[in-house]
């Protein structure tokens, strides 16, 4: 492909040779014969520094923001502003042959998405969806490692998306890949909302960072669908101008579409979908934030024209997500074990609150809190578990760099002055083993944070740890 092609639609301030380019990356160890290197600058590297040096390695030409006095340089204004349109040029666009559905909030992203893909699939349509969990181009499978890809992996799934021939992306659009600009350029068909809480502040640094980085996902929509029960709801989109607002809820009756007479089972929670039609919804994912997720499936599905009976029936039909809300086989013991990816104070007490609404005997809380992450988070968990636990473990999550003994201490602060029990088992496969060990005919073991990953990343370094396969070999060494 030619240069200029990859450049168009970019604003770019010299003359440049137009050379063919095979390909394009913003990582220096990915650059290969005829690469465009295109040089970003940040927290801890800064791809200017390595610029001459790509060209060495056989780079075609490099973007920079400032002139560096090198042969085949293009010079922009912000190269990381317009790496996402280089990624789309280079792809062919890709994205401008799908329907995209964007979804974001600080909870609920996952298991609404897998739903929405599940509806639209049950009336025929391909789909692809992108995600913290995975990535799928209709029922195949490819591995995620971030919830919403870089530029370069986002356009190359569309890319396949098409030529798969998919009709839609539904996708997961987290506050960091917003305030990164992975998704400059693309326009969504609809964009939903589900909730704002207390998430990621160690990389937005203030709640108003954090809100305005969701914001510019509504910013770039035709349509937007928001939860109208959360107060941030109806503020983000305050302001901008859409073809069509739809609201959700479960408390008012004026939102375009009402969950009422809502009923919560062991198997799942059922409740009257009230909007244009009325019809009995059952989800069979238990707990109160399923109400809110498959509500806001629901909504997207019915604003983007699919048939109300048929969002019914897709609902009912509906699977768990790996890591929400997930049963364990336990071997036909008296008790459950639960995983749940819940790693924010207000994912902990939802999770733990949906719990106790079906729980027979206690619920007996696992958790930790990530390290080189937001400190607040950790007494707030803390608090919240002590608060709506019969029994906590407080243990260790991913460390990351920082000592797991004083994450830990922080999260215990938030417990001081409760008389909720609890212990304290830093290795995490061994706090698991408490927890099977000490439990009691009807209790809910809920193993909380670490929900599909299967790593746990210590001071020393990434490990494989999988809590499915953890409890496995704890229950085999009981029998």
């Amino acid at each position: 492909m030619r240069l200029s092609e990859i450049l168009k639609g970019i604003d770019i301030k010299n003359s440049y040779e137009d050379v063919s380019v095979l390909d394009v990356t913003q990582d220096s160890r990915l650059v290969k014969e005829g690469s465009l290197f295109v040089c970003i600058k940040g927290a801890a590297f800064d791809g200017h520094n390595v610029a001459e040096e790509m060209l060495g390695k056989g780079a075609a030409a490099i973007v920079v923001e400032r002139d560096l006095g090198l042969k085949n340089q293009v010079i922009v204004e912000n190269s990381r502003a317009v790496f996402s349109m280089i990624c789309a040029n280079f792809f062919g666009n890709p994205a401008d042959k799908l329907q995209l559905i964007g979804l974001t909030g600080t909870n609920g992203k996952t298991t609404t998405t897998f739903l929405l893909k599940q509806i639209l699939e049950n009336v025929g349509k391909k789909v692809g969806l992108i995600g913290t969990v995975q990535n799928m181009i209709c029922d195949k499978i490819y591995p995620a490692k971030y919830t919403t890809p870089d530029p370069y992996e986002l356009q190359k799934l569309f890319r396949l998306m098409v030529d798969e021939g998919c009709e839609y992306c539904v996708m997961e659009v987290s506050s960091q890949a917003l305030a990164q600009g992975r998704v400059n350029g693309l326009r969504f068909a609809l964009s939903a909302f589900t909730n704002l809480t207390q998430d990621h502040l160690d990389y937005h640094k203030t709640w108003e960072n954090y809100f305005k980085s969701k914001r510019i996902l509504f910013e770039n929509s035709d349509i937007a669908v928001t939860n109208a029960d959360d107060e941030n709801g109806l503020k983000i989109l305050e302001g901008l101008d859409f073809d069509k607002v739809v609201t959700y809820s479960v408390n008012k009756n004026d939102a375009t579409y009402v969950a009422k007479n809502v009923t919560f089972k062991s198997s799942g929670v059922e409740y009257e979908l009230v909007g244009d039609s009325i019809g009995r919804c059952s989800c069979p994912i238990p707990g109160r934030f399923s109400v809110y997720n498959s509500l806001c499936a629901a909504s997207c599905a019915l604003t983007l024209g699919v048939d109300f009976d048929d969002v019914l029936k897709a609902i009912s039909k509906s699977q768990g997500v790996k890591g929400r809300i997930e049963v364990v086989p336990n071997g036909g013991r008296d008790f459950t074990i639960i995983i749940d990816y819940a790693h924010s104070p207000d994912g902990l007490e939802n999770i733990i609150t949906s719990l106790k609404e079906i729980a027979k005997g206690r619920v007996v809380t696992l958790f930790g809190c990530g390290g080189d992450r937001d400190k607040t988070k950790r007494p707030k968990m803390g608090k919240i578990a002590a608060e709506l636990s019969d029994f906590c473990i407080v243990t260790s999550d991913n460390p990351r760099s920082e000592n797991p003994s004083e994450i830990i201490k922080d999260i215990l602060v938030g417990m001081q002055g409760i008389t909720t029990p609890y212990e304290v088992v830093e290795n995490r496969k061994e706090a698991i083993a408490y927890a099977i060990k000490n439990a009691k005919k009807d209790d809910i073991i809920l193993l909380a944070g670490k929900g599909h990953e299967t790593y746990q990343i210590l001071p020393t370094g990434t490990i494989h740890f999988d809590e499915r396969e953890a409890v496995a070999e704890i229950l085999s060494a009981l029998d």
